[in-house]
């Protein structure tokens, strides 16, 4: 209906109209969500491959992925699972245990191992520091977050690969009962 100066005027919904609205982008977010862990799962049991290949790949991205060189884990872990004949899009995926959720305890307890390995004392608080500034500590707790990082990405590795393994197994055996 037009107002007295010429405009339309628009009423509001009616308050059951904007109660579904409001919650609308939670249950979309939530179905969203759910594809996506419904497609990667898809993906995963499709996966050509060897059961071992794949879990190589695992590992590979794992054990790079516990390593604190932003933007290069995914091509050290593609580059190791090509040398060891893992999956390369498994290794990439794999590389994902460092995330910016992730990346702070993990590479703390690195740090840790690799003091303990070293025995250095500790002197050092490196909890309430970004990984950036990690590295410019010095030589000493760039050396003791590397071997920290090694053997904790070995310890890692080994384990997904095995879990890996296991899973592959049992999805392929399942989507063959199918």
């Amino acid at each position: 209906m037009a107002a007295p100066n010429g405009h339309f005027e628009y009423k509001k919904s009616s308050t059951r109209r904007s109660y579904k609205r409001s919650h609308f982008p939670t249950r979309h977010k939530r179905a969203k969500w759910q594809r996506l862990f419904r497609y990667i799962y898809i993906r995963f049991i499709r996966l050509r491959g060897h059961p071992k290949a794949i879990a190589r790949g695992l590992a590979a991205g794992v054990f790079a992925g516990s390593y604190p060189l932003f933007g290069l884990q995914t091509i050290i872990g593609v580059a190791i699972a090509a040398a060891i004949r893992g999956n390369k899009l498994v290794a990439a995926a794999g590389t994902w245990i460092s995330n910016p959720l992730t990346y702070v305890p993990i590479y703390a307890f690195n740090y840790q191992i690799g003091r303990l390995i070293l025995r250095q004392s500790a002197e050092t608080v490196l909890t309430s520091r970004s990984p950036q500034e990690w590295m410019s500590l010095g030589f000493n707790i760039t050396i003791a977050l590397l071997i920290g990082s090694t053997v904790v990405g070995i310890v890692l590795a080994i384990i997904s690969y095995y879990v890996g393994l296991y899973l592959v197994h049992s999805l392929k055996s399942r989507q063959d009962k199918h």
